[in-house]
């Protein structure tokens, strides 16, 4: 059984939340009691008309996706700013997941998106969904490590919920830089945990070699084929020196399958 029992999906009818939506409806399934909280979150007051017409719209949306669910999404507005917003929402509602569209950006490694800003900032696990990724299970799930350990193993309860719920293969990554790496010392602090939390799922190890982590993080969902990238946010380290999250961001703007931080 799921431990996912409500997520929450920020909707501005743009095309990347549209897409996101069909994602998440079809991640969620006709068999699973898991709720669905579309928020709207607008800088200005939103009247009681206007509520009455977005939630139409909203209702139109969801018919034209035509996927059957246990539960019928629920649609609310808010007013403010996006990021805070939709975490107090999250808190307030008790959401397990954040499931957010993007549009991202391939150019640029400077930009930051209000999807980026949200996943760095999120004490919850939030999935980035990229526009015009495929709507599929995710059957193959990228675990990306470095070599430290897991300061709070419980971080790992929701990729092994949904590797439970798709029956998914979970292959764990190390990127390193250095001509020489101890992949044996890293192993034996992360293999007998990796095989605990992650059950019959976990896969294998690999340790590529490469000067740019992100390129050589592409490379290995390509030749691997996999549908979701998982990653821990070394921005929200309480153990070790948090990151400024760089690495983060441009996985979220640049990845063009889902990717899941973890939190």
């Amino acid at each position: 059984m799921s431990s996912i029992k409500k997520i929450l999906i920020p909707f501005d009818f743009s095309e990347a939340s549209v897409n996101a939506l069909e994602y998440v409806i079809n991640f969620v399934g006709p068999d699973r009691s898991i709720a669905i909280l579309a928020m709207y979150v607008g800088a200005m007051p939103i009247s009681t008309s206007e509520e009455e017409s977005l939630k139409e719209d909203f209702s139109n949306v969801v018919k034209s996706i035509d996927k059957k669910l246990k539960l019928p999404p629920e649609f609310q507005t808010a007013t403010g700013k996006m990021t805070s917003t939709i975490l107090s929402a999250q808190s307030e509602n008790n959401a397990d997941l954040i499931m957010m569209g993007t549009m991202g950006d391939k150019i640029t490694d400077e930009a930051i998106t209000n999807t980026s800003r949200l996943v760095l900032d999120a004490k919850c696990p939030v999935i980035s969904i990229p526009y015009g990724c495929r709507i599929k299970e995710p059957k193959d799930i990228a675990l990306v490590m470095g070599g430290e350990k897991i300061d709070d193993k419980k971080v790992l309860e929701t990729l092994l919920d949904v590797a439970r719920t798709f029956n998914s293969r979970v292959h764990v990554l190390t990127i390193y830089k250095e001509s020489i790496y101890d992949e044996e010392s890293v192993a034996e602090s992360t293999e007998d945990s990796l095989e605990y939390y992650l059950e019959h799922f976990y896969l294998e190890h690999t340790f590529n070699k490469n000067q740019d982590v992100e390129e050589g993080i592409f490379n290995y969902i390509n030749e691997k084929q996999i549908d979701l990238l998982a990653i821990l946010p070394r921005n929200h380290a309480q153990n070790s020196t948090p990151s400024e999250g760089r690495l983060t961001k441009l996985l979220t703007l640049h990845s063009e399958i889902p990717v899941l931080a973890l939190d």
